[in-house]
C-alpha cells in the first residue's frame, strides 16, 4: 500500500515537473530562444537576398478599407494619388464597411473634384468587419494585383512600385510592406510597441529572405487578384493570409522598401484592446492545421510557424501553467525558490506599473509584456464564450 503511494506521488512529481520545465521553454523560446535562432540563420544565410524586378508594371487596384473615419479619409485619398506609379495602370477602391459619418461623402465629393483618377466607392450594406468588406469590394476588382492598406496609414510614394518588384516568380502569393509607428516617442505605450515591433520587423525580414513570413501586417500588402481568397469574416488577413499560401506551398514575403506610416496607441488602454483583437481566434492559430506538424515537406515554413507563431500564442496558458506547477515546487529546492519569487515580482512590479504609472523603462517593459499576455486571455475568454466580433472600434490615439 506504502509502495503504490509512493509510486503514485512520484509519477505526479514527475509530470509537474514535466510541464514546468515545458513551459519555461515555450515561453523562453518565444522571447529569447527564437530571436536568437533567427539571427543566427541570418548570417549563415547572409547572401540570400529578396529578389526585385521594377521592370514589372501591372495593372493595381489600391484598395482602402474604411469605417466612420471621417478624420483620416481625405488625407489617405491625397496620399494615394500621389503614388508613382503609371496613371494608366493603377485604380484606387475605397470599400466603406456601412460608415455612418461623413466618410461616403467625403470620398464621392473627392471623386467629383479628380475626374481623370480612377476611383471608386464600394458601400457595403451592413457591417460586417473589414475582412467581409475586402471580400465584397474583391468581386469588382479586374486588375492583376491587389494593394490594401489601412485608412489611417500614408504610403511613402514608391510604395506600390515596391511591391509590385517583388512579386519576382509565381510561388510568391503575398508581398508586404513595412509599418513604421510615426508617434513612438509620445507616450510609453508608443514606445513599448515600438520597440516590440523593430524586433519582430527584424525577424520577419530574415524569414522572408530565407523562406517566407508567417504573417503579415494590414498597414500595407499585396496578392495577386487571381490568388485573393474570400475568408471567413472572422479571420484577418494579417494572420490568415500568409498561412493560407504557405499550406498551399506558395510563398508570402516583405518588402521592407515599401513603407506605410501609422501611429501606435498612445495609451495602454488601446494598445490593450488592439492586442485583444489581434487574440480574437488564438486558440486556432496554435495549431490551425495539422499539415504544419510535417516539417519534411513544409520545412522553413513549419519552422518558423511552430517557433514564432505556436509559442507566442501558448504564452497565456504557458504562465499560467509555470505559476501553478512552481507554488507544487517551490520548497523541493532553492532553484525553485528562485523561479517562484522572481515570477512573484514579476507580477507585482507589473501591477505596480498599471496603478502607478512608473517611468522605469524595465518596468513599462514587464507591464507591456504582461499587458500583452492579459490581451490573450481576454481573447481567450470571448473565443470561447463566442463573444468574438469581426469588427471592433478603433482606438482615436491612432487617428
Amino acid at each position: 500500500m506504502i509502495y503504490h503511494k509512493d509510486k503514485e506521488k512520484t509519477t505526479v512529481e514527475i509530470i509537474v515537473k514535466i510541464l514546468f520545465y515545458f513551459n519555461i521553454f515555450i515561453i523562453m523560446w518565444a522571447m529569447v530562444g527564437y530571436p536568437v535562432f533567427i539571427k543566427i540563420l541570418g548570417r549563415i544565410f547572409s547572401g540570400k537576398q529578396l529578389k526585385k524586378n521594377y521592370q514589372l508594371l501591372p495593372t493595381v487596384t489600391v484598395m482602402v478599407v474604411a469605417h466612420n473615419e471621417e478624420k483620416v479619409i481625405l488625407e489617405k485619398l491625397e496620399n494615394i494619388i500621389e503614388l508613382d506609379y503609371p496613371e494608366d495602370k493603377i485604380e484606387f477602391l475605397i470599400s466603406s464597411d456601412n460608415s455612418t459619418d461623413k466618410t461616403n461623402m467625403i470620398v464621392k465629393e473627392f471623386i467629383d473634384q479628380h475626374p481623370k483618377k480612377c476611383i471608386r466607392l464600394y458601400e457595403v450594406k451592413e457591417r460586417k468587419g473589414k475582412t467581409n468588406a475586402q471580400n465584397e469590394a474583391q468581386k469588382t476588382v479586374k486588375t492583376e494585383f491587389l494593394v490594401m492598406t489601412d485608412a489611417n496609414a500614408i504610403l511613402e510614394k514608391n510604395a506600390v512600385r515596391e511591391l509590385m518588384a517583388a512579386f519576382t516568380a509565381e510561388d510568391i502569393a503575398y508581398v508586404g510592406g513595412k509599418l513604421s509607428y510615426t508617434n513612438f516617442l509620445v507616450s510609453t505605450s508608443s514606445h513599448s510597441e515600438n520597440n516590440y515591433w523593430e524586433r519582430d520587423l527584424a525577424t520577419r525580414e530574415i524569414e522572408s529572405r530565407i523562406w517566407g513570413i508567417t504573417a503579415g501586417n494590414g498597414a500595407l500588402y499585396a496578392c495577386r487578384n487571381k490568388d485573393y481568397y474570400d475568408f471567413d469574416p472572422i479571420k484577418c488577413h494579417d494572420s490568415a493570409m500568409p498561412l493560407y499560401y504557405g499550406l498551399a506551398g506558395k510563398r508570402a514575403v516583405v518588402n521592407h522598401d515599401a513603407v506605410a506610416y501609422e501611429k501606435a496607441g498612445e495609451v495602454m488602454e488601446d494598445e490593450f484592446a488592439r492586442k485583444v483583437r489581434m487574440s480574437r481566434e488564438i486558440l486556432g492559430r496554435i495549431m490551425p492545421d495539422v499539415r504544419l506538424l510535417n516539417i519534411f515537406h513544409y520545412r522553413w515554413f513549419s519552422c518558423f510557424y511552430l517557433g514564432h507563431r505556436t509559442c507566442r500564442y501558448l504564452l497565456w496558458i504557458a504562465h499560467l501553467i509555470l505559476l501553478l506547477t512552481n507554488v507544487m515546487l517551490a520548497v523541493e529546492s532553492w532553484f525553485y525558490t528562485v523561479v517562484f519569487v522572481g515570477q512573484v515580482i514579476f507580477y507585482i512590479l507589473a501591477l505596480f506599473q498599471k496603478v502607478l504609472g512608473l517611468k522605469n523603462k524595465y518596468i513599462v517593459m514587464i507591464y507591456y509584456y504582461a499587458m500583452t499576455v492579459a490581451a490573450q486571455w481576454v481573447g481567450v475568454y470571448q473565443q470561447v464564450t463566442g463573444k468574438t466580433k469581426p469588427f471592433w472600434e478603433k482606438a482615436d490615439s491612432t487617428r
